[in-house]
């Protein structure tokens, strides 16, 4: 019974791998009664082993024009045999005519083993290891749908397992022939010049730089009649916003141009196409994000036409703080546009898809890479919305920073723009100027305690003094607030005394210049009126020493 058991266990041992492997075996293709009964025996220039084999084999032969050979690469088991042969060559051609003109297929991309398993490691793709039995070459978008183009493996009673196409994408072959097939100039061009040369054909080479050139005399000509009627509209914001919007409004046209082109008059190859695609989508993206900013920009220069070249503390609080807003309305508005723009390109290009996961991965190490390498300047960009949200400091404050007396003049991304009095401009990085403390001197108002120093004899009567000062000060401009105008001895020494005179000013350059009349005012009444005041050095001299200076003469 012991010896039974053992020899059951040894069979199932032995067996249960071999069943195993056949299960795997067979999860790694689709079993098939037939394949293509109704296109008759497989020519020998087909081959289809792998993946990489049947789509360039695909490619070869529609090059040739032998499109029955083309269609033992389709998987036509949803036609009767007799309708493989009739129809099987016409769909192999329009395959052929959508890859060609939809998107660009690299080949060299497609796995080149018969389970089209990704080796293990390589660039650490998600599915390393795995054996497959369908593949995604391209997704192409048609009447609003999106469709897919997968080969997959059959395998057919004793025969090889080999690569085609699938049913499901053989289906939807007429709908997308009608979005991606020849337009109208193609099948005008003798086929002479249709004979490949690199990565496009032969006549491709000379009408691309023909489109390039006629799409830009467009944008030209578009830019032009922008900047015309910028002339003839009246002054003002229509004018302002129409001579600014000239050139992302001609690359949008453009764009619009290019686009129905390549839809209606002429098809190029998926690679010359690919590439347009990505082009006039940035285009359009970038162009339209430009217009939006323009208008912004426009409503900002309306806004602040009154304060060219004057931004300072003397305005409003809410002229300031809406000029701040603004400034920060752009920056969101540059931040959303890019990120629209991003999602834009992402989302209705499918370049990921034929370029495979090695530029995901690539794309995912540089974005580490500049992540690191930005931090800089994400770190600024942040603490410029820091500073536009709680509003720490305005276009037009005036603020003492590092020693520098400075009026805000512009707040953008990464750095701070300020205006000394000398004009002078000062660049700062946003998160510099947060980190460091500074004072704001219009953070209510733009008032200041503004003072001066005399320093005059002891016998200087203050009173006096105080009256004068009061009196000059009250006939200042740059001086308000006269009940607070004092005056006071401040310091005193052996030999004089300092009197310091505080005055009010509406704002920090025009206190300044009061600052300085009234002191020289204030010197001029005391060199006029009582030069007695000035410090003097007393000397006392003891009548020992006026003994001895006797006693020298006579020597």
């Amino acid at each position: 019974m012991g010896q039974r058991f053992a020899w059951m266990l040894l069979m199932m041992i032995l067996v249960f791998p071999a069943v195993c492997a056949a299960q795997e075996a067979e999860d790694h293709w689709f079993e098939v009664s037939a394949l293509n009964p109704g296109l008759g025996a497989v020519p020998e220039e087909v081959e289809r082993l792998t993946p990489r084999e049947s789509i360039r084999s695909f490619f070869e032969l529609a090059e040739k024009n032998d499109f029955a050979a083309a269609a033992h690469l389709l998987n036509l088991e949803d036609l009767s045999p007799q309708e493989q042969a009739a129809k099987g060559p016409e769909l192999a051609r329009q395959l052929a005519s959508v890859l060609q003109h939809g998107e660009w297929v690299n080949i060299s991309s497609l796995p080149a083993r018969r389970d089209a398993m990704i080796d293990e490691g390589a660039n650490q793709h998600p599915r390393a290891g795995e054996a497959r039995r369908n593949l995604k070459l391209a997704s192409l978008e048609a009447n609003g749908q999106t469709y897919d183009i997968r080969l997959a493996r059959y395998k057919a009673g004793d025969q090889q397992p080999v690569w085609l196409f699938m049913p499901d994408t053989l289906s939807v072959v007429p709908a997308l022939y009608e979005a991606f097939g020849p337009a109208w100039v193609e099948p005008h061009i003798p086929e002479r010049f249709k004979q490949p040369l690199g990565m496009l054909r032969l006549w491709e080479w000379l009408a691309i730089p023909l489109f390039i050139g006629m799409i830009g005399l467009l944008g030209f000509a578009v830019y032009s009649l922008t900047s015309l009627l910028a002339r003839w509209l009246p002054a003002g914001v229509s004018s302002i916003f129409a001579g600014r919007v000239g050139m992302p409004l001609a690359f949008i046209v453009m764009s619009l141009v290019a686009q129905w082109t390549l839809g209606y008059v002429v098809s190029f190859s998926g690679a010359a196409t690919t590439v347009f695609r990505i082009l006039l989508a940035l285009i359009m993206a970038w162009g339209l994000g430009l217009i939006a900013l323009r208008f912004v920009d426009t409503i900002l220069l309306k806004v602040t036409s009154r304060l060219v070249g004057e931004i300072d503390d003397t305005r409003h609080q809410d002229e300031r703080r809406l000029l701040t807003t603004l400034y920060a309305l752009r920056r969101t508005i540059i931040l959303i546009t890019v990120v629209i723009a991003a999602v834009y390109v992402l989302g209705n290009l499918s370049i990921f898809d034929s370029l495979g996961m090695t530029l995901l991965a690539s794309a995912s190490v540089l974005t580490v890479l500049v992540g690191i390498a930005g931090q800089a300047v994400l770190g600024n960009i942040l603490a410029s919305f820091q500073v536009a949200l709680a509003k720490p400091v305005r276009i037009g404050d005036s603020v003492f920073f590092e020693g520098q007396w400075c009026y805000v003049e512009g707040i953008f991304y990464t750095f701070i723009r300020l205006r000394t009095w000398d004009e002078r401009r000062l660049i700062v990085p946003v998160t510099y100027f947060i980190s460091k403390p500074f004072e704001n001197w219009s953070t209510k108002n733009a008032k200041m305690y503004r003072q001066f120093v005399l320093t005059l004899h002891l016998s200087a009567d203050v009173q006096c003094l105080r009256d004068k000062f009061q009196e000059l000060a009250k006939d200042e401009e740059g001086v308000i607030d006269h009940d607070r105008l004092l005056c006071y001895v401040t310091g005193q020494s052996a030999d004089a005394q300092e009197i310091t005179f505080y005055l009010m000013t509406p704002e920090p350059m025009s206190g300044w210049l009061a600052e300085t009349n009234l002191r020289e005012r204030m010197l001029a009444f005391v060199r006029e009126q009582h030069p007695e005041w000035w410090p003097r050095e007393v000397v006392v001299i003891s009548h020992q020493d006026v003994a001895r200076g006797h006693a020298s003469g006579h020597r």
